[in-house]
């Protein structure tokens, strides 16, 4: 009865250690395909996506990351709230959505307010009566234009806003279609440099950041160093003061934590080589003492308190599917051993029951012969325990016990057969 009940057990046992087993090695070796929502295809965000997609391929094989062409950080809180995209680049200023962790504190992006040199622009307050290029409206230097404007006095009826992509942005300034350009972006940038450059445009300063932090906290003050655009005759041709946001990597909360733990460690572990690919990469800040307006991502989190990738964070589900495959493992086994010193137990009783009915059979005999095929039966049995104890179908315990009762079967034989001897010898001297 007790086999019958075991063996299932043992079964449905080693059927879920084979079942945990599975499913660990397919989660060890899981390829992940990400799809990371950058900028426009002449921007920063765009570059630095490119790149760091190229770096997360070259260190870790397991995890693809899609580079998807947008507008911008308001448009990429949307994609990451739809689960269309589960990685994006945005500033800091990016209204939160509920299902967005962040990953990193990336490069500081300044405010360029670049102008036409004849369009006797000198500061923000002269944009009245004018046309200026902005970025598009799902982008987060439009969304940042409105409030720095309507600080100086200005709403969208005092001036021309013209939406439109980056690189008609800086042609439309280049052939005088427009009076001034909005953009926040990083320092360093080509298609900047050039419009610089080549055409009667420049940077104008953004101060007064105290006073605009009133009603913009997360702005910080920023430089625009001489020579920035050019080193020659520099552009621009002294320090330049601005005001700036915060570039972030974010991420969708139900990305595994083992997996951007590794795309944080890429940030920083492999920092040289996306310098290498993304030389304005250099200026990121893998720093999360401040206030990046939304939560820590756990597996980012991780990285950070730790200083060091967390081992047990990094592998948890691993660890998880073997602790469990252990736990199987360990009752199955118990159960199998169990199961087996039952029937070795067993076996080695019903080998006892043969030699008690033997010996019951041996005190009723009445001739020789009789004795002489129950000796033969005797030590047939001893053949078959002995057989059994090397091929582990007994215990030697088991062995042990058995020799006991054998002996006494044995020992009847030899009395009984005294005892027939004597009653028949009167009859061999007749």
């Amino acid at each position: 009865m007790q086999g019958k009940v075991v063996l299932p057990v043992v079964v449905l046992s080693l059927v879920g250690v084979v079942a945990s087993a599975f499913f660990l090695v397919r989660e060890h070796t899981r390829t992940y395909r990400l799809v990371l929502a950058s900028g426009g295809s002449t921007g920063e965000y765009y570059a630095f996506s490119q790149a760091f997609a190229t770096a997360v391929a070259r260190n870790h094989p397991t995890i693809t990351i899609d580079v998807l062409e947008t507008d911008g950080s308001v448009q990429n809180m949307d994609l990451l709230k739809s689960s269309t995209a589960q990685l994006a680049l945005v500033q800091s200023d990016t209204p939160v959505q509920s299902p967005v962790r962040a990953v990193a504190l990336l490069f500081p992006e300044m405010f360029h307010l670049l102008v036409r040199t004849d369009a006797n622009i000198n500061g923000v307050v002269d944009l009245r009566g004018k046309r200026v290029a902005l970025m598009p409206e799902n982008s987060g230097s439009y969304a940042l234009f409105w409030p720095l404007v309507q600080h100086y006095g200005l709403t969208s009826e005092d001036l021309t806003p013209l939406p439109m992509p980056a690189d008609q942005a800086h042609a439309a300034l280049a052939r005088g279609e427009v009076d001034a350009l909005f953009r926040v972006i990083t320092l360093g940038n080509p298609a900047v440099a050039e419009l610089l450059q080549t055409s009667r445009a420049q940077l104008l300063p953004i101060d007064q950041v105290d006073a605009l932090r009133l009603s913009l906290p997360y702005l910080n003050a920023q430089v625009i160093p001489k020579g920035t655009y050019n080193g020659g005759q520099p552009i621009p041709p002294a320090d330049l003061p601005v005001v700036g946001v915060n570039a972030l990597l974010v991420a969708h909360e139900d990305i595994p934590t083992h997996v951007v733990n590794a795309l944080t460690r890429t940030l920083h572990q492999n920092r040289n080589e996306l310098v290498a690919l993304y030389p304005r990469a250099a200026m990121i800040r893998l720093d999360t003492s401040g206030d990046l307006g939304l939560p820590l991502h756990p597996g980012a989190e991780a990285f950070y308190t730790q200083g060091e990738p967390e081992f047990l964070v990094e592998y948890a589900e691993p660890i998880g599917l073997l602790l469990s495959v252990a736990v199987l493992s360990f009752s199955s086994l118990w159960q199998l051993r169990s199961w087996l010193l039952g029937n070795q137990k067993n076996r080695a009783d019903s080998y006892n029951l043969e030699i008690l009915a033997l010996i019951d059979d041996i005190d009723k005999a009445r001739s020789l012969e009789e004795l002489a095929a129950l000796r033969e039966m005797l030590f047939n049995i001893l053949k078959r325990v002995v057989t059994d104890l090397d091929v582990d179908r007994i215990t030697s315990e088991s062995f042990e016990s058995f020799t006991f009762p054998w002996q006494i079967a044995n020992n009847a034989i030899h009395h009984q057969e005294m005892l027939l001897r004597q009653r028949g010898e009167p009859e061999k001297r007749v």
